[in-house]
């Protein structure tokens, strides 16, 4: 849907933007070597590799004068976290996915700037200004006079993992005050979580700035749901240049954390609206779930259609600090999709392939990769080789991290990660 917001607004954002296209027109004449950053080894590869990821002015080593001690600040921080709380590593890869796929456009009329958000793919006759949003921090903005929050949207109600990025941003602050972007913390502190939940380790380039505008509504229509089909999926993230491959090996990220029974009851009580259980759920898995997600009022009904409000996005929430079927809602129970750290934490991504291979997705979304060969494909690899998975998974990781970034004098450094800084 389309709409008018008002001529200082859209004004106002460009001004902040119009130089980012610029550095995107041009980003072909980057010199090779800036882009040769990451070690050469089985578990680093080189961004180099991907001949689309030339996004931008980042540096592996943004901060090497001015904040020396921030990448160490941010490991320190997130190993004691990990220590009492490993769910932080679902909840922070969740929160980065949250904050880098957000898209909007906006497209030049006669009369000014139409607004428009990234389910409309032209401009109907109009010139493209381009799109905004991405990994800029925007979901960590607090709602203020001037605009909603991301945070308010349906998909992010709940998100986990926003006082953590807080704390160590705030021991940034008081060893490297106004430095340090949120955008850039967020990034690497997820990083350092997946290495932690036993996932591969990887490198990024940082000088990442924050933005100073939020887009509840197109967090709210833009962010994958787990009803979502195979198609809708792919195309989800083919929009952001997210190839099938990609996209596959992104979702290995949902061999961690837990998930809500109500985003899947409906495969094990009424599928489809058939009053019977998704057929392609494992027999024996089908039993196990029902266990754990007894039947309700809700599963009675069919699932919400894929843009509904109510559902969450990819990856799976994290939402408690247990895991397994929560004790803590008995209403409504979890899942823990690591299934006890199946396999160790060496199997981090294998074991959520080898369990869709024998039909054990938990998400309608997650055993829709089954559907196509293409996938099909991919998840077979994965499964059988984790090295492959690891490194793609990298490439993946950090081609997200690095989407639509701010850098240079665009965006800002928050010193408070939940509020913009005041404009001079």
């Amino acid at each position: 849907m389309n709409f008018f917001i008002s001529a200082s607004l859209a004004f106002f954002v460009l001004s902040i933007y119009t130089a980012h296209y610029i550095v995107e027109l041009h980003k072909t004449t980057k010199d090779s070597a800036e882009r040769d950053f990451v070690s050469k080894t089985s578990l680093y590869v080189s961004i180099e590799e991907e001949e689309d990821v030339s996004y931008s002015p980042l540096q592996q080593d943004y901060y090497r004068d001015s904040c020396p001690s921030a990448e160490r600040i941010i490991r320190k921080a997130l190993k004691e976290i990990y220590k009492a709380r490993p769910s932080i590593a679902p909840s922070l890869i969740r929160l980065l996915f949250h904050d880098c796929f957000i898209e909007v456009r906006f497209c030049k009329t006669a009369n000014g700037f139409l607004f428009m958000d990234c389910c409309l793919r032209i401009c109907l006759n109009l010139d493209t200004i381009d799109s905004i949003e991405g990994c800029d921090a925007s979901v960590l903005l607090d709602a203020d006079e001037s605009q909603t929050s991301e945070k308010e949207a349906p998909p992010n109600l709940s998100l986990k993992g926003l006082d953590v990025i807080a704390f160590i941003k705030s021991e940034l602050e008081n060893t490297c005050p106004g430095v340090v972007s949120c955008a850039d913390t967020l990034a690497l502190a997820t990083k350092e979580a997946v290495s932690l939940a036993g996932g591969p380790k990887y490198s990024l380039r940082i000088g990442r700035k924050d933005s100073l505008v939020t887009f509840k509504d197109i967090a709210q229509r833009e962010l994958p749901s787990p009803h979502a089909t195979l198609s809708e999926i792919l195309a989800r993230f083919a929009s952001r240049g997210f190839s099938p491959q990609e996209t596959v090996s992104l979702l290995g990220a949902h061999s961690i954390g837990i998930t809500h029974c109500t985003f899947f009851q409906d495969r094990l009580y009424n599928f489809s609206g058939t009053g019977k259980p998704d057929p392609e759920l494992n027999t024996g898995f089908l039993q196990e779930l029902k266990s754990k997600c007894p039947f309700s009022a809700s599963a009675s009904s069919p699932s919400p259609c894929p843009d509904t409000a109510s559902a969450p996005s990819l990856p799976a929430s994290d939402y408690h600090t247990n895991y397994g079927l929560s004790s803590e809602n008995q209403i409504d129970g979890t899942i823990d999709l690591s299934f006890n750290n199946e396999g160790g934490y060496l199997n981090f991504g294998s074991r959520y392939y080898r369990r869709l291979l024998q039909n054990k997705g938990v998400m309608f979304s997650d055993q829709q990769l089954m559907a196509s060969e293409e996938t099909e494909t991919w998840v077979r690899a994965y499964a059988s080789d984790p090295l492959l998975f690891q490194r793609d998974f990298i490439k993946s990781m950090v081609k997200l991290s690095s989407y639509h970034v701010l850098t240079g004098p665009l965006g800002q450094v928050r010193t408070n990660c939940s509020k913009v800084l005041p404009l001079n």
